[in-house]
């Protein structure tokens, strides 16, 4: 029997070549099916970021989401399509008992396929839209770049609203240094338009650095819709959720305040990735009795 640690790329292309592309994943995930009731709890709103499994969504992505189903999770989040349409997206979603609340736009596709983009969302099923970068030409120098983000994301949320799809903004950690005597993440927040904007609260990028996400919270409660919940190692690194440092029961008890909708477990980059969502799975559920 294949096990998580034996799971290779090899395997999923052969999966990926078999029938509907995933008949080897039955096999894989045998052990995995209890955790859609992992300590008796449900597993409502527990969400996987896809750019986790982005190696093997370029294999198969019928494969890797009926992976992330059997695991668990209910929700996705997505981070390109992979050559596949939208409206194929929705099948293969439909299919596995999948729902995709989010997805990552790059924000050059906002501002020159804006009508297309919304089209596939409303097709998919998306309720939120997320800017989830910015290059270094965007951030530019000083302060002034952020502040005509905040008014280009204002446009671009109304036009989102129009569709019935909020626009959010995700962060890194570059969006806490200081320009101009001001802090560009706030910046973002008090220029943008809470009814058309929210944020994507990604918790690893903010403790990395050295800010308190309950401290956002009670700043501007509300504004925090999506999270990424990413927990770091004792050197700074990534780490499997529940694995590191990250006081995620602190955080997830202040879940109301920041108006939290979809938490996303995400890791950017891992050597097992099965064992890194199957982790995350397992520390949100226990973590969700804390909302």
């Amino acid at each position: 029997m294949i096990t998580t640690s034996t799971f290779t790329r090899r395997q999923f292309i052969r999966a990926a070549a078999i029938g509907a592309g995933c008949a080897a994943i039955p096999s894989v995930l045998a052990h995995s099916h209890t955790a859609k009731s992992l300590n008796g709890m449900a597993s409502n709103s527990i969400g996987l970021q896809l750019y986790t499994l982005r190696d093997i969504m370029k294999v198969s992505v019928p494969a890797t989401l009926k992976l992330v189903g059997a695991v668990g999770y209910n929700e996705v989040e997505f981070a390109g399509y992979f050559g596949h349409s939208a409206k194929e997206i929705s099948t293969i979603l439909e299919g596995e008992g999948l729902t995709a609340p989010s997805a990552h736009i790059q924000l050059d596709d906002f501002d020159n396929n804006l009508e297309q983009v919304l089209e596939d969302a409303q097709t998919v099923g998306h309720k939120y839209l997320v800017v989830p970068w910015l290059s270094e030409a965007q951030r530019g120098e000083g302060i002034a770049p952020y502040k005509a983000l905040a008014e280009k994301l204002n446009t671009i949320g109304e036009a989102c609203s129009k569709a019935n799809i909020t626009l959010a903004y995700h962060n890194h950690d570059f969006e806490f240094e200081v320009r101009d005597d001001e802090i560009p993440l706030d910046v973002l927040i008090t220029e943008t338009d809470p009814n058309l904007v929210s944020m994507e609260l990604d918790l690893y990028w903010a403790v990395k650095a050295g800010k308190d996400p309950v401290d956002y919270f009670k700043q501007y409660p509300g504004r925090f819709k999506l999270w990424h919940v990413k927990d770091m190692a004792t050197d700074g690194s990534f780490a499997d959720v529940g694995t590191g440092v990250i006081d995620f029961e602190t955080i997830f008890a202040n879940g109301k305040l920041a108006g939290i909708e979809h938490k996303f477990v995400e890791r950017d980059q891992t050597g097992d990735r099965i064992a890194t969502i199957e982790q995350g799975y397992k520390a949100v559920s226990m973590l969700n009795s804390t909302l």
